[in-house]
């Protein structure tokens, strides 16, 4: 099992919290921003470096929120695939900031949703549980 770290991505608008998933790259599937861990890095570090590169947002990550389990696809053939089996540790990241231009902006689409409908959208049960149950820190 690949550990990778990710993050819940959220904001407050006319009271009510909202999360921002992300397409996948390779299924177009909706996710959180995620990515490996970094030598050099914290995983709170991490987890802003990946939501930067993948959804263009900026914020203060917060503690660690919970974790899922996944199969990242690694090679993709008309008759087979090869999974590498993930782990993912979730921070909760308060989202300050969205630019228009971001590095990843070409290859993925990015949607606020209310918290019930990111959790349906998403595929993971564990994640969409974690999307469900998410109580954002006091400010």
């Amino acid at each position: 099992m690949q550990r990778q770290l990710g993050g819940l991505c959220w904001r407050k608008k006319n009271g009510a919290i909202q999360i921002l998933l992300i397409t996948s790259r390779e299924t177009g599937r909706w996710v959180i921003p995620k990515g490996w861990p970094m030598t050099d890095h914290t995983d709170e570090k991490a987890v802003a470096i990946e939501a930067w590169e993948e959804a263009g947002v900026t914020g203060r990550v917060g503690a660690w929120i919970g974790r899922y389990q996944y199969d990242k696809v690694q090679f993709r053939a008309t008759d087979r695939e090869v999974l590498l089996p993930c782990q993912v540790d979730v921070h909760a990241m308060r989202v300050t900031g969205l630019s228009k231009r971001y590095p990843e902006r070409k290859q993925r689409r990015r949607k606020w949703f209310d918290l019930a409908v990111a959790a349906q959208k998403v595929h993971e049960p564990d994640l969409a549980a974690l999307i469900a149950g998410f109580v954002p820190p006091r400010d």
